[in-house]
Order: structure tokens, then C-alpha cells, then sequence
């Protein structure tokens, strides 16, 4: 299975495969022409409290990654799904945070392959 992460604000590159956005927001100042997804999955990304209370605080990350984690296991079909289109191809989820390392894309792709 061929998971990636990439920010929005990157360009998009065929190697790609499906482009799926995961923030519950649209980025700021990104057209959905140059964002090039293939589609938006917010119900996928952590909820508003959490996303409010991680405040992409690195020193948070680790229980930002068990909370997230944990709202995720109510939405199996949901990560079924990407797990069958990432077996088809690569699979990559765009997202918009500065920092590419404590960000939601990261918990989402790791989740994905450990239940691959």
C-alpha cells in the first residue's frame, strides 16, 4: 500500500495518484484548480475540539496522535475506503499544516498502514 502526505501548497505531480484533501478547513489562498484534488474527505479529519486544542503545538503531538487515533475508530468505512484506493495506487493526502512532521495527515497515513 502506497500511502503519501504532501501540503497543498506543494505542486501536484502525476506520481501522486489521488489526491485527498483531510483538513476540515479549504487552505488559505489555494484554488481547488491548484490544489488538484481528487476529493475532500473532512469527516475524516480531527474534530474541531481536538483540532482547536493540538493548535499544532508539537509538544502536544503524541496525544494529539492517541486522540485522533481514537475519534478514527468510528470510521472504519471511511478509512476502508482509502485503504482500497491505496492498494489500487498511491494514495496522497494533502493537507495544508506548516509543519510536515505533527500534523493530522501524518496520524491519518500511519493509521491506514497499520491496519492495511
Amino acid at each position: 500500500m502506497d500511502v503519501r502526505i504532501k501540503r497543498v501548497y506543494d505542486p501536484p505531480d502525476p506520481a501522486d495518484g489521488t489526491r485527498i484533501l483531510v483538513d476540515r478547513l479549504w487552505p488559505r489562498g489555494v484554488s481547488r484548480e491548484r490544489a488538484a484534488i481528487d476529493d475532500w474527505l473532512r469527516d475524516l479529519s480531527p474534530s474541531t475540539e481536538l483540532r482547536r486544542w493540538f493548535s499544532h503545538d508539537p509538544a502536544r503531538f503524541d496525544e494529539f496522535r492517541r486522540r485522533y487515533a481514537a475519534e478514527l475508530t468510528d470510521r472504519n468505512t471511511a478509512l476502508d475506503d482509502l485503504r482500497r484506493t491505496a492498494k489500487k495506487g498511491p494514495l496522497t493526502l494533502v493537507y495544508s499544516a506548516r509543519d510536515t512532521e505533527h500534523n493530522d495527515a501524518v496520524v491519518l497515513a500511519d493509521v491506514l498502514r497499520d491496519g492495511a
